[in-house]
């Protein structure tokens, strides 16, 4: 049985819980990626105009980008919400694709940079504000932008070599409660319940709102499928055609806000 579902908004993470998350991810990205036979790395990613080595790249940049941002001065605008950054990515799309190509022509991978940036956030505190590439954030909202990036791109290294990525749970969980909350800020309303067991369930969309029973409106899918929806890499009608998304009811069609990364 899912969860409860819950008001609209960014729900908070426990900071402990969440930097665990993380560094578990990342280090299980370093192990993946360090296991890429060499010889597909020419072979395209699954992101347009990525090659696998792009990939591993840009996701050794992501984490790289954390020492940098850090290094910076402490900026005086006010921070952005994790909200806000999951609408800002598309902007910064040329900038990062370039960005990737650069490490990737110098052989960047997770490796380079896990160990180092581990450390360097231990003596980090949560309410510090930084530089990030969208914006200003307080450190501990940059850290979910870290995670959920991580998970996606795990995903798509999945989708792109065909092996299983051994997600860690706990970041898997939070990426997918994070970008469901997003989906709830985006599109507030209590019409539409959306349940991706075993880890979140939302009510969003507006119309009349239900109390008791099964809502007359309901989306249900798995985490992986959400994660794809979300960060634009799977399509609605497809999803729902296949299966891998199970609609019921006239308003359960999240396509007007999907991707919400972007």
């Amino acid at each position: 049985m899912p969860p409860a579902a819950r008001t609209p908004g960014i729900r908070p993470i426990d900071p402990a819980r969440l930097r665990a998350a993380l560094f578990a991810e990342w280090r299980a990205l370093v192990e993946f990626t360090d296991a890429i036979d060499p010889a597909l790395r020419s072979e395209p990613s699954g992101l347009e105009g990525w090659a696998l080595a792009d990939l591993v790249a840009h996701v050794g940049g992501g984490v790289e980008a954390v020492s940098r941002w850090l290094a910076l001065p402490t900026p005086s605008d006010k921070p952005i919400t994790v909200e806000q950054w999951a609408g800002g990515t598309a902007a910064a799309a040329e900038a990062i694709a370039e960005m990737a190509a650069e490490l990737s022509e110098k052989g960047v991978t997770p490796a380079d940079y896990v160990e180092d940036t581990v450390k360097l956030l231990a003596e980090t505190p949560d309410t510090r504000i930084t530089v990030t590439r969208v914006g200003p954030m307080r450190v501990a909202d940059m850290l979910v932008t870290r995670l959920v990036e991580a998970v996606v791109h795990a995903d798509d290294l999945e989708r792109a070599t065909g092996t299983a990525f051994p997600h860690d749970r706990q970041a898997l969980a939070i990426a997918t409660r994070v970008l469901a909350d997003v989906l709830a800020v985006r599109a507030p309303g209590h019409s539409v319940e959306v349940r991706i067991p075993p880890f979140a369930v939302v009510q969003c969309v507006e119309g009349p709102k239900h109390t008791r029973g099964t809502p007359p409106n309901v989306v249900e899918t798995d985490a992986r499928t959400w994660l794809r929806l979300a960060a634009g890499r799977l399509a609605w009608v497809p999803a729902v055609d296949d299966g891998t998304v199970r609609a019921s009811g006239e308003r359960a069609d999240l396509s007007p806000w999907l991707p919400l990364l972007g």
